[in-house]
Parts: structure tokens; C-alpha cells; sequence
């Protein structure tokens, strides 16, 4: 496995549409799932899309800590069983999770607000809005078909880097940019009285 450089905004792999995979077992796509999954751990990120690795496929990953999941998959298996998709849902979090080819599709018309970062903006974060409830699919590293609903962080992490596959950062989606801010700068919203909620990458 390697850690992968990380494409900041600007680079123009970034700002087009991804290619779909045509074969989700081949071992050049399970390798690189495996560099993409070591990358995100150093990154101490919670999801990564292969554009962001300068590899223009169809491919994300991502994992949502328990006490941040809404409902759907969970965790409770190990990486070897999410990265095949095996993975059953359980206490609200989202284990490691490949998703090839995904598609999404919003289950009602709720759009709510919350804060997000991205390894490929690094220093920043901004207020983005995003269905609060979605059903994605799309294949595992076996070829297998994958299909969940997805609600409120889970939900807003799937959209995120879903985005990713089609060109799309977050600021793109952001209808304030007053909201968008360096990250370092976020202590002055809490010393003004307003809460700020952790920010994922």
C-alpha cells in the first residue's frame, strides 16, 4: 500500500466528470482502494474519492464514526469484510465502505445545513446544504451490488464525495460563502456564542 498525493482545487482532475469502472474485481481497481484507504487514514479523513487521488474513476470510499451515523450501514466488521461490502448496519456508525460506480437518489425534498471540510480545500470549511435523506447504490471490490439509505451525516458524507466523481467541490454547492471560512478561525464563531459542530474531512 502507499499514501497518494492528494489533488488540491484547481487541478484540473478535480473539475470533470469521472469514468466509470467497467470491471469492479480487477486488481488494479482493489490496489487502488487499498493506497486510497492508507491515504485517507494519514489524512485523517472520513471519506476520499479516486479524482482526489488523481486517478479519474468512479470510486469513493468513506466511514462515519458511530456516534456521528444516521441511520443505515453500521459497524461491526472488519476491513477486509467492508471493503467486499459485506458490511451489516449496527449502532448508527458506517464502517469502511468501497462504493463503485455509486448512484444516488434524494428520498424526499429536506435540505438541511451543516458544516464540511475537504482534504482537497485544506484549510477551509464552509455551511453546504444537502438532502437529508438519500438511497445510494453502487458495487463492491466483489462485484457485488451494494444498496442503502442513508440519512442525515451519512447521508451529507455519501453526497460529498459523490460530488467528487462528477467535478464538483463543496463551495460550488454553497449558497452563503460568508459561511465559508479557514478552519483555524472557526474558535472566533464559539466566542461569539455560536455553537460550532465538528468539522470532518
Amino acid at each position: 500500500m502507499a499514501i497518494l498525493k492528494i489533488a488540491r482545487m484547481g487541478h484540473p482532475v478535480l473539475g470533470r466528470p469521472a469514468e466509470p469502472v467497467h470491471d469492479p474485481s480487477a486488481p488494479e481497481i482493489r490496489r487502488l482502494v487499498q493506497d486510497m484507504v492508507e491515504t485517507m487514514r494519514d489524512a485523517d479523513g472520513t471519506g476520499l474519492a479516486a479524482p482526489q487521488v488523481h486517478v479519474p474513476k468512479r470510486v469513493v470510499i468513506f466511514t462515519v464514526a458511530a456516534d456521528r451515523g444516521g441511520r443505515g450501514a453500521g459497524e461491526g466488521s472488519d476491513e477486509e469484510d467492508a471493503l467486499e461490502g459485506d458490511a451489516e448496519s449496527a449502532a448508527g456508525g458506517v464502517p469502511l465502505t468501497v462504493l463503485i460506480n455509486p448512484q444516488i437518489v434524494a428520498l424526499d425534498d429536506r435540505i438541511n445545513f451543516g458544516w464540511e471540510a475537504c482534504l482537497s480545500v485544506p484549510g477551509l470549511a464552509g455551511q453546504v446544504p444537502r438532502h437529508t435523506a438519500i438511497r445510494y447504490s453502487g458495487f463492491g471490490l466483489d462485484g457485488r451490488q451494494i444498496d442503502r439509505e442513508a440519512h442525515g451525516f451519512h447521508a451529507r458524507v455519501v453526497q460529498h464525495e459523490c460530488d467528487h466523481l462528477d467535478g464538483m467541490l463543496y463551495p460550488q454547492r454553497m449558497t452563503d460563502l460568508s459561511t465559508l471560512v479557514f478552519t483555524s478561525e472557526m474558535k472566533h464563531l464559539v466566542e461569539n456564542g455560536e455553537p460550532v459542530p465538528p468539522v470532518e474531512e
